[in-house]
């Protein structure tokens, strides 16, 4: 579903965290082997299967540890929940093993991903924030915002968690977004500008 995976990596320690592996883990995992880093963490920006389902694999491969927004774990973990999205076709993530909330670290050797929670397109949706970059899983996208029409969407929820998590980071924040329907970078400023939903 063409879900734009990240790998954050330190430099200094080698440590790197692997984020919304949706598919394509041989190629995931053959740039990991590439950069010559050890995967501590898989983050999933929120818990839709296109974006999780190759956390099971991943996990497997690296050993690392899943971390999902306590909310979305709960969510996700529903079994009516699960069976309306098995609809799709994609394997659910397994439990996840470290759950965060609004203000939490992710610390990959010396980065620090600060967790902002932005509710909206899932129950616990969440962006990834290390200045001057800004993953933002379905949140925000380049030009548009995720979809609210599944359970546990919310339209008036996601123009909040933009407009009070998102839009207030610098204008130059770069934009890394979940998927490249629009262009697969841009930034804050540029969003406020030009992006007809906000």
């Amino acid at each position: 579903m063409a879900v734009c995976c990240y790998i954050v990596a330190c430099e200094k320690t080698k440590k790197a965290a692997i984020i919304d592996p949706g598919g394509d883990e041989d190629k995931i995992l053959s740039e990991v082997k590439k950069m010559g880093v050890s995967v501590e963490y898989i983050i999933a920006t929120h818990g839709h299967p296109d974006h999780v389902c190759g956390n099971r694999r991943m996990q497997q491969a690296t050993g690392a540890k899943i971390v999902m927004h306590e909310a979305d774990a709960l969510f996700f973990g529903r079994p009516e929940v699960e069976k309306y999205f098995s609809m799709l076709g994609l394997e659910p993530s397994p439990p996840a093993d470290l759950k965060v909330a609004e203000g939490d670290e992710i610390t990959i050797g010396e980065v620090k991903l600060k967790v902002l929670h932005t509710p909206g397109h899932t129950p616990g949706g969440m962006c990834l924030y290390n200045a001057p970059d800004l993953i933002t899983g379905d949140t925000l996208f380049v030009g548009g915002l995720g979809r609210t029409d599944f359970p546990g969407g919310s339209h008036e929820a996601l123009l909040t968690s933009i407009r009070t998590k998102l839009l207030v980071l610098p204008g130059e924040t770069i934009v890394w977004p979940g998927h490249g329907y629009g262009g697969h970078k841009s930034t804050l400023g540029e969003e406020k500008r030009v992006n007809p939903f906000i």
